[in-house]
């Protein structure tokens, strides 16, 4: 018999609707970078096989598969931190609203900070609601403010599509870790 983390049909209705979410977004993605090749979206690539790890570890963390709160915590700190360092600051989309472009980018190293913060406390039991969900809100913004450069400033072509999806994935991918956090917080 499987047997789940959760005990809430909330909570396993939330973290479901963000694996399943996840999942798609990289599957999508994944056909992007076959379509488009490999030498012209090997950066999306490399996101993705981060996104695969986490996606992977909410699996197993759900499942309650050869995992400790303690290793998913770290790995998927660690690995939604390194997408924010390569995507949005080392490697930042070219933004046609600057205003915009720097708004991202000061919303990146915030939630870069925020999550360094939050993995050198170590005790993730000690955080509240409202810390955890700010790692979420931030990425959402982040998102948002992606898609509205996309939206109203760059002109359509056959990459928009997969660009929209893309914005989208590690926004999805963190409120399904933050969901976690919150029931482990809460539960344990």
């Amino acid at each position: 018999m499987i047997r789940t983390r959760f005990k809430k049909g909330t909570k396993i209705i939330d973290i479901m609707i963000a694996a399943v979410g996840g999942t798609l977004s990289v599957c999508v993605m994944l056909y992007a970078i076959f379509h488009f090749g490999v030498k012209e979206a090997w950066p999306e690539l490399v996101l993705n096989l981060f996104y695969i790890v986490c996606l992977a570890m909410i699996f197993m963390y759900f499942f309650n598969i050869r995992i400790t709160t303690r290793q998913f915590n770290y790995w998927c700190s660690l690995l939604v931190g390194m997408t924010v360092l390569l995507r949005d600051i080392l490697f930042p989309p070219p933004l046609a609203n600057y205003p915009l472009h720097l708004a991202c980018f000061t919303l990146s190293v915030l939630l870069l900070c925020t999550l360094t913060f939050f993995y050198a406390r170590k005790d993730w039991k000690s955080y509240t609601k409202g810390n955890l969900w700010s790692i979420f809100i931030i990425d959402a913004l982040i998102a948002a403010l992606y898609h509205l450069d996309i939206a109203l400033f760059e002109s359509v072509d056959e990459y928009t599509n997969y660009l929209l999806t893309e914005i989208w994935i590690r926004p999805t991918i963190v409120y399904g870790l933050v969901a976690c956090f919150v029931t482990e917080t809460q539960e344990t």
